[in-house]
Order: structure tokens, then sequence, then C-alpha cells
């Protein structure tokens, strides 16, 4: 492999897993905080990423649909834990499992009723259609915006966790849910507020990949399981595990696709296997 060749795919790696990033922190916020196993998160990701198509087609701006995209997968978690899965917090994880897988499939047929099973294109921004030089090395100006924005989110997610009330309150609340009950803290609000913000980080997610990969309605599944991944590798219930875990797991795939397209994808639960074989809670997870 050339010099550029590896530099770009190290680059598109870093994009990935950023996405990866954003996609898995509100899965293991959510289990961290309140020990929820929510097979339904990649739908929010399925949510967001058709909605930034339908805005992108509806308006032609895909400025409108990077934001209306996360609030609409926001929204669906939203309603999904208030009318149906706080009712299931106090059952075993099997029923929790079923519960949201079948949500899951309902979220995604629902999404081949109204368009179809057929993949469709997402346009790129019209300002972030070209390409950026860096020096003699040239990349498309988008995946750049990528990294950009799940930067900008991270940076904003760590200065929430660690500087502000609501933070402090997630924190405490995945050490011991009861104590901060305890204190006077109506932990289902906090429950409420932190599974439509995983949905909308979810969706942030889905919406920045649209235009990178097109929308297909099975495209919840194939993110879940990349999700689990990185929530393995990380740490369960680690925000820095899930950064550090996204990373690791965008860069495996997008070099491995050129070294070896056919088994990119296997490569990333290898590189979960030897993570576990070595740290068995995960890089920065608790044991």
């Amino acid at each position: 492999m050339s010099a550029q060749l590896l530099l770009f795919q190290l680059l598109n790696g870093l994009g990935i897993g950023m996405i990866y990033f954003l996609l898995s922190v509100g899965l293991t916020m959510i289990f961290g905080l309140m020990g929820f196993v929510n097979f339904a998160h990649g739908a929010f990701y399925l949510v967001a990423a058709y909605a930034a198509y339908s805005v992108s087609l509806l308006t032609g701006s895909m400025l409108w649909a990077l934001l209306l995209g996360p609030l609409a997968a926001g929204a669906v978690a939203l309603a999904s834990e208030r009318l149906l899965l706080r009712r299931t917090y106090a059952l075993p994880h099997e029923a929790q499992i079923l519960v949201t897988f079948a949500l899951s499939l309902i979220l995604q047929e629902t999404v081949i009723l109204v368009f179809d099973p057929l993949s469709k294109n997402v346009p790129v921004p019209d300002f972030l259609s070209g390409i950026v030089f860096l020096g003699d090395f040239v990349y498309p100006a988008y995946r750049l915006a990528v990294v950009g924005v799940a930067a900008a989110v991270a940076l904003a997610m760590w200065l929430a966790l660690e500087r502000t009330r609501f933070g402090a309150i997630l924190r405490a609340g995945s050490e011991s849910a009861e104590m901060v009950s305890l204190l006077g803290v109506d932990v289902g609000r906090v429950f409420m507020a932190a599974f439509a913000l995983g949905g909308a980080l979810a969706g942030l997610a889905g919406a920045l990949a649209a235009p990178l990969r097109g929308v297909e309605p099975f495209m919840g599944l194939e993110a879940l399981g990349v999700a689990f991944v990185v929530v393995v590798v990380g740490g369960i219930g680690s925000f820095a595990g899930a950064l550090l875990g996204g990373l690791l797991i965008g860069v495996v795939q997008s070099v491995m696709s050129s070294l070896w397209p056919e088994g990119a994808r296997l490569m990333i639960y290898a590189a979960m296997a030897f993570v576990l074989l070595a740290r068995p809670a995960g890089l920065l997870g608790r044991a």
C-alpha cells in the first residue's frame, strides 16, 4: 500500500470512526446509566437517515436534513421510551431484547412501507461537494466536515458531562441509580432525557452517514452490530471508551478495505476478540 493510499484510508477511518462514536455513545450511556439493553438503537440511526433523505428532497438543503434528522430520531426515541420501553426497565434483559428488537423491526418495516426496499442516494451539500488540498494530498471536503462536526459534538458532550449538573447526575446514575433517586432526583426524567439524547446522537450519525453510503431499510441492523462492537471494545458505560473504540474500529475497517476488501467487516470482530482477550472489560471499561 502506498503512503498516499494509507493516509487516505487513515483519514477515512477517522471519519468513519467518529460516526461510529456518535452511533455508540448513546447506547453505552443508556446501558451504563439504566442497565437497559436497547436493540432498537440502530433503528433510530435508520429513521434519521431517511428523515435526512426526505428533507433533502423536499427542501434541496442537506443542512436542514442534518438538523432535522437527529431531531426526528430523538423524537422517536423519546416517544418509544415514554409509551413502551419504560414499562420494561424492571424486566429481565431477555425481555428487553425481545421488546426493543420488535420495535426495531416495526420501524424498519414502516420505512419500507413509506418508501420502498431499494437503496437511495443522498446528495452532499453543495458547498462541501469539492475537495480540500492538504499539501500534495487531496481529500473530500464533506468527509473532513464529518470529522469536524463529530469532534465538536464530542467536545460539547464532554463539557456537558463534566461541567453541568445534568452530567453529574448521569455520571452518578451510572454508578448507582438507586442512590441518585434517594437524593431526590427524578430518575425517570433523567432516563427519559438520556434516552432522547442517545437517540438524537444515533440520528446525527445516520444523517451524517447518509451522503456517504446512501440509505436503505436494513442499514439499522448493520449499525446496531457495529455499535455493540464499539461499546464492547471501548468498555460498557465509558464515554471516552466509545470514542476510542469508534476510532479503532473505523481505522481497522478502512485500512482493511484496501488490504483485504472481502474481510474488512470480519476484521472488525477480530479486533473486538483481540481486545477482549487482552482486556475483558474493554479498553477503558471497569471490571
